[in-house]
């Protein structure tokens, strides 16, 4: 398994082989709850198609909290589920509204309490557009943490302590984003590039395709 030792050596790998960035697109936090959300089960790319024309006609939340769900749908309707994505993004911008004056809570359980958020979203809240450590623990940052080695559980929950503990909490947020970019582009799913993975020396994965 995967200690703080082992762990810093990977991190620093990682750094040095990706030129990260946020995936989804936002410029204030209202963005940020909203593309979250609709990002559950599709890609990013997918979510920065629609959200465009979605923020010119609903710039905030207020303007949000009354748009009738129909027309939602017929925007984002590319990110799939969006008879159901409609509703927590527009039940959400209600939310906020009238329990937190229009205003973004900043705890977990808080976020956790809005339309559509969990705990990987709320992370990701924090982490994107509060600067709070966090991380989020998607499919990618799963796959990637399971297969290296940090913990033997694929509970997201038990993923998320196993890289907190084993990761300085200033490299939180970092980390989350490194393993996105590396399970994209090397820790495939199905068929992971392990002959090219810049730290398969340190990785644990049984089915290494050498």
């Amino acid at each position: 398994m995967v200690n703080k030792t082992v762990s810093k050596k990977i991190i620093k790998r990682l750094k040095t082989q990706y030129r990260i960035s946020t995936p989804l697109r936002f410029t204030n936090i209202y963005q940020l709850c909203v593309a979250v959300v609709l990002s559950a089960q599709t890609t990013d790319n997918q979510v920065n198609k629609v959200t465009p024309l979605l923020f010119k006609t609903y710039p905030d939340f207020y303007s949000l909290a009354k748009a009738p769900i129909k027309d939602v749908e017929n925007i984002i309707k590319s990110t799939g589920f969006y008879h159901n994505k409609a509703k927590h993004i527009v039940a959400l911008a209600r939310t906020i509204v009238d329990k937190f004056n229009g205003v973004v809570p900043h705890t977990r359980q808080e976020l956790m309490s809005l339309p559509g958020v969990g705990r990987k979203s709320a992370n990701v809240i924090l982490a994107f557009g509060f600067g709070v450590p966090a991380i989020p623990v998607d499919t990618h940052v799963a796959r990637v943490a399971y297969r290296i080695g940090y913990t033997d559980s694929k509970k997201p929950i038990a993923i998320e302590m196993a890289l907190e503990e084993n990761i300085p909490q200033s490299d939180w947020i970092t980390a989350h984003l490194l393993f996105i970019y590396h399970g994209r582009a090397v820790c495939s799913a199905r068929k992971p590039l392990c002959s090219s993975c810049p730290i398969i020396s340190y990785c644990c994965f049984e089915n290494k395709n050498l």
